[in-house]
């Protein structure tokens, strides 16, 4: 069932932004689609591909894929908001690295986030 945007039962797409992976590139922090699990790398990333997702599909809401966080955000409205448990994982592993992943990511990495 989705409630406005938001659809719990369905799993994230993989473990690491799925444009990246596809490409060899790499990701600062990691968003999945609370509407159809799709995880792409945050608007800090090179390729902003959570942006690029909601700019192509229309779903709006993300929310973070990084270990321990939980928050939701909405890029229509350019607002936090708050929503229900997405089904499992909630995070790519502990033992994945941020910025990743490991063996992708330029040693001069920081110089190439968006600001």
């Amino acid at each position: 069932m989705t409630l406005h945007g938001i659809n719990p039962s369905i799993p994230p797409s993989g473990t690491g932004c799925v444009e990246c992976d596809e490409s060899g590139g790499w990701w600062f922090h990691l968003r999945r689609c609370a509407e159809c699990g799709h995880v792409g790398c945050c608007d800090d990333s090179p390729s902003q591909h959570a942006q690029e997702h909601w700019l192509q599909a229309g779903h709006e809401i993300m929310q973070s894929f990084e270990p321990g966080e939980s928050w939701f955000w909405n890029y229509r409205t350019q607002e936090g908001l708050r929503g229900p448990a997405l089904a499992p994982p909630h995070a790519h592993p502990l033992d994945q690295p941020a910025p990743g992943p490991a063996g992708r990511v330029p040693a001069d990495w920081q110089s190439k986030l968006h600001p």
